[in-house]
């Protein structure tokens, strides 16, 4: 049996703005290789717990863990360290517009101090080809469709082979076909790579087809969690939204 420390694990965590309390005292942990969903209402602290896992920010009180580290007990450089554990897919994709998709997908491996080209070359070929894209690393973002800039955010994020992966709002703004392909991605990295992911949607959809378990967070708590089939079935508050039913009251 496995006595490796959960990839995120957050103990008692509360996070306070001013007089504003985001977090009051959140706890969970997550297993390898995991697709786990945060749903909530927009302001209830969703990114600002990815915020927290990446180091954007530090907790009021509590303490944030990622393979094991507590993200307040390091130094800058040992916590730039834990960050190439973790890969980002952010809302807009996030991608440079003056550089190439080469370029987006190996900024981050540069800034590392990675100068081997034959090696950078190989990366972006490996990684185009895992998100469904080879051959377009000479195009700029301004040449891509909305689903292609996605894919290429999330090329960039898996160059440093991550072992953790965090969504936000992966799906958001993307047709149809777009969506159904960024979902399959979701899974096929967790499946296939055993990649711990977790991420943050209102597409409930989309959420249904690629999440093990879903967490509700609702003023500040976690109002909800487990199994996605079974959250979703027996739960009210997520039954009251996912079916637009929430009242900002409960």
């Amino acid at each position: 049996m496995s006595t490796a420390p959960p990839p995120i694990e957050f103990n008692n965590v509360h996070m306070r703005f001013g007089s504003t309390a985001v977090l009051r005292g959140i706890s969970f942990s997550l297993a390898p290789g995991e697709v786990t969903t945060l749903l909530g209402p927009s302001g209830s602290g969703k990114t600002i717990i990815l915020k927290l896992i990446i180091g954007l920010l530090t907790p009021t009180s509590g303490t944030v863990r990622v393979m094991g580290q507590d993200l307040q007990s390091l130094n800058e450089d040992e916590l730039r360290n834990t960050r190439t554990h973790t890969g980002m897919l952010f809302q807009g994709a996030a991608l440079f517009d003056s550089l190439t998709v080469f370029e987006n997908i190996v900024y981050g491996l540069r800034e590392r101090g990675e100068r081997d080209e034959h090696k950078l070359a190989n990366v972006v070929t490996s990684k185009l080809e895992m998100v469904g894209l080879p051959g377009i690393q000479h195009k700029l973002p301004s040449q891509l469709s909305g689903g292609q800039r996605k894919r290429i955010g999330l090329a960039r994020a898996l160059a440093t082979s991550p072992q953790i992966m965090l969504y936000d709002e992966p799906t958001t703004g993307l047709d149809p076909t777009s969506t159904r392909k960024i979902d399959d991605l979701i899974l096929k990295f967790s499946k296939e790579q055993g990649i711990t992911s977790l991420v943050v949607t209102h597409d409930i959809a989309s959420a249904r087809r690629v999440s093990d378990r879903w967490m509700l967070i609702k003023s500040g708590v976690i109002a909800a969690d487990g199994p996605m089939a079974t959250v979703a079935e027996e739960n009210p508050l997520v039954r009251d939204f996912v079916t637009g039913m929430w009242k900002e009251e409960q």
